[in-house]
């Protein structure tokens, strides 16, 4: 198995450019559908995407169907509906792709999710979507309002099978804490085309966290500056079986000075025809000076016959920062952390268990609701179960 790393770009090399940003990694935002034509798969952000086992989604014919909708939500915060016209006036990211600007013009209205200035919230906001059948065709269209210095979990779980295609913007006010989590545990025949769209206050931060094991997915995530000083640290976990797609796009678009990024990806691929695809790109504008960033991608491949695509990016206009870098990694398990189990007397199978569960510790860890911990551990084991066969007495805890 090839092992690549990309290591951190000379600074000193970037490049000076005009302030309005063309590139082929992001279509010009538009609400209009003309602006994003049906992809053939020759496009540079289609091309690994499997056209054909999308279920006709990017036809964008009407439907009515709906998933159920079960909500946890504490003291103090709404959920309501509101008008796509109402979502645009709140400031909502327009739609960058096909998929998004479908969502936006078949859903008939948003979900307003709102969460007052200076609340602190201690416990998180639970919103579970749940599909009934993968012939269902769904539109989504989700607005999530933290005012400002307001702090709150917000946690988006996906189950069941549909396909369903949504786009979800974060309003993330001054000063405000947040942490978001979308999790994709879809059942093998659904089908789930997001975006999740960030737009950070001034001085505020958010941590993101997307975790995918169930369906064919492709998620998109990006994030924006609403003035400087704002934080974003973006997370992924992502665990490919047989067959399945999982494919996962950031764009971090540092318009602003002093603000900072971070984005750290992991994934395990097993069986054949498993197929992970990571696209990282950050945008550093010329405005954009003293800020930092850095992007990482690592995929463990555990069987013969996965695939792993994983490119990283870095757009890079002013030389005046404090740090950019990038880097990406696939491999197989480490022989050397192998021995040192084996040689220890730990069985084979469970030495590469325990390898894998080391391997997603940190960014379980990292998530930031401790409630999620277990149960995605557990997740992890009932996938390694299909290949490395069932876990004897030992638990293995963050």
């Amino acid at each position: 198995m090839t092992v690549t790393v990309t290591e951190a770009p000379n600074v000193s090399s970037a490049i000076e450019t005009s302030d309005k940003v063309a590139s082929h990694l992001h279509p010009t935002p538009s609400y209009d559908l003309a602006d994003h034509p049906v992809p053939t798969g020759r496009e540079e952000i289609w091309r690994f995407t499997p056209l054909k086992r999308l279920g006709g989604i990017l036809e964008g014919e009407a439907s009515d169907a709906r998933l159920t909708w079960k909500t946890e939500l504490p003291e103090g915060v709404t959920l309501r509906e509101i008008s796509a016209e109402e979502a645009r006036g709140l400031g909502e990211m327009k739609p960058a792709d096909r998929p998004s600007a479908l969502a936006v013009a078949n859903a008939g209205g948003a979900m307003l999710l709102d969460v007052p200035a200076e609340l602190e919230l201690a416990e998180p906001i639970v919103v579970t979507l749940h599909g009934s059948t993968p012939e269902d065709l769904v539109w989504g269209h989700l607005v999530v309002r933290v005012g400002n210095h307001a702090k709150a979990a917000v946690v988006l779980e996906h189950t069941g099978a549909a396909r369903y295609a949504a786009t979800t913007s974060f309003l993330i006010g001054d000063g405000a804490q947040v942490t978001a989590v979308t999790i994709q545990d879809w059942d093998d025949d659904a089908v789930h085309l997001g975006r999740d769209a960030i737009r950070v206050g001034r001085d505020a931060s958010v941590r993101h966290s997307a975790i995918s094991f169930g369906g064919l997915v492709r998620l998109n995530t990006e994030v924006v500056y609403d003035g400087p000083g704002g934080e974003a640290e973006l997370l992924g976990l992502y665990f490919a079986d047989a067959g399945q797609h999982l494919e996962h796009r950031l764009f971090v678009d540092h318009n602003a000075p002093k603000t900072r990024s971070n984005v750290d990806y992991k994934g395990a691929l097993q069986g054949q025809g498993a197929h992970a695809v990571w696209i990282g790109d950050v945008l550093i504008r010329k405005a954009a000076e003293g800020i930092e960033t850095y992007e990482s991608n690592r995929n463990l491949v555990l069987t013969d016959g996965c695939r792993a695509d994983s490119v990283p990016n870095l757009e890079i206009e002013t030389g005046e920062i404090e740090g950019a870098g990038h880097a990406s990694t696939t491999g197989r398990f480490d022989d050397q952390q192998l021995f040192y189990l084996q040689s220890r007397g730990i069985a084979e199978d469970e030495a590469r268990r325990l390898v894998v569960h080391g391997f997603f510790a940190d960014i379980i860890r990292k998530i930031g609701v401790p409630a999620l911990e277990e149960r995605l551990l557990a997740t992890v084991e009932a996938e390694l179960e299909k290949n490395v066969g069932a876990n004897p007495s030992s638990v293995v805890t963050a």
